[in-house]
């Protein structure tokens, strides 16, 4: 039997609906109530057209393929993929060892994006990452790390720069939601003129192209897309002070939709999609408020405010 388009098209748009995360975020709660209305009215889901596109566009990750776009390079059988599509994907560590993947191609700027559910219980410890990484001793680096803690404590989401081998630029959250529970899309925006770490859609920190102020800004250097789990109890989690607890190996995080938009690097030179939003990405007025917000309910450390750290002076970046 012949469906009539719009049938199709309301089914077409639910289901798109239904694979992305809705992030738990203030401004779009009217997504997930909007979300609810349209299951149960077609002609809503039509009229709304123009703000599911809005939606799809800021939260969906349009996932690529592990089986084609990373490999597994390390871990001895402790990182898995379980789907014939290449959508999902495990990173296992116990007292041995733990494991990682990287991408197959390197990029001179793009944006990088995976849903990932943490290491549940007591995770202390552990440390599960995704990462942009160049190779060599003078290495740049954009940083995601999830710094496990003891049962019914927070993870610390670590964000971090580094340019030439030098970092010292940690940012510290205590995310809005338990990662442990459920998929969550987490973002690296990387371009010439700034770099942006999101979470469900959410900027929660931005690190501009200062070059004019004398800042390193990594530029120069093309990188691989890492994801890894490992142990680092000696200071994970309190600064060393919670060890791993190895009764609870094997300890296992999960990603699923690994998507890179990037400008790939081949033979000394880099190729970039015509069009790509995201190469002139800045954050708008909106996007600058949900730093602030994100910054003054959920950071747990800036570098900047740390003058303990730096008693002669903040970074010249922070100013």
């Amino acid at each position: 039997m012949k469906l009539p388009s719009l049938y199709l098209f309301c089914f077409i748009s639910s289901s798109y609906i239904n694979q992305c995360h809705i992030p738990q975020f203030p401004s779009t709660i009217y997504i997930r109530d909007l979300q609810i209305k349209m299951k149960s009215s077609c002609g809503t889901r039509f009229a709304f057209l123009a703000l599911f596109l809005f939606a799809l566009q800021s939260v969906c990750v349009y996932a690529g393929s592990f089986h084609k776009d990373v490999q597994i390079h390390w871990g001895d059988g402790r990182g898995k993929i379980h789907d014939n599509e290449g959508k999902l994907l495990s990173l296992s560590l116990d007292k041995s060892s733990g494991s990682g993947f990287q991408s197959n191609q390197e990029f001179l700027y793009g944006k990088a994006e995976v849903q990932m559910k943490l290491v549940p219980g007591n995770s202390a410890g552990t440390v599960t990452t995704f990462y942009l990484k160049a190779p060599g001793t003078m290495w740049d680096e954009i940083d995601f790390e999830f710094l496990g803690n003891i049962s019914g404590h927070p993870y610390t989401l670590h964000t971090n720069v580094y340019t030439k081998g030098t970092g010292d630029k940690e940012q510290q959250f205590h995310l809005w939601f338990d990662p442990t529970l459920g998929f969550h899309t987490y973002c690296i925006t990387w371009n010439p003129q700034r770099i942006i770490f999101t979470v469900d859609g959410i900027p929660i920190r931005e690190f501009k192209n200062s070059e004019s102020m004398g800042i390193p800004f990594p530029k120069d250097q093309p990188m691989r897309v890492y994801a890894s789990l490992w142990e680092a109890e000696h200071w994970a989690t309190r600064g060393g002070l919670e060890k791993t607890d190895w009764s609870k190996a094997p300890f296992t995080a999960f990603y699923r939709n690994y998507n890179v938009e990037g400008c790939v690097w081949a033979n000394g030179k880099s190729s970039c999609p015509a069009n790509s939003p995201w190469f002139t990405q800045t954050l708008d007025k909106n996007g600058i408020d949900k730093v602030k917000w994100a910054q003054s309910k959920y950071m747990v450390y800036n570098y900047c405010t740390d003058t303990k750290r730096f008693p002669k002076g903040v970074p010249k970046v922070c100013t």
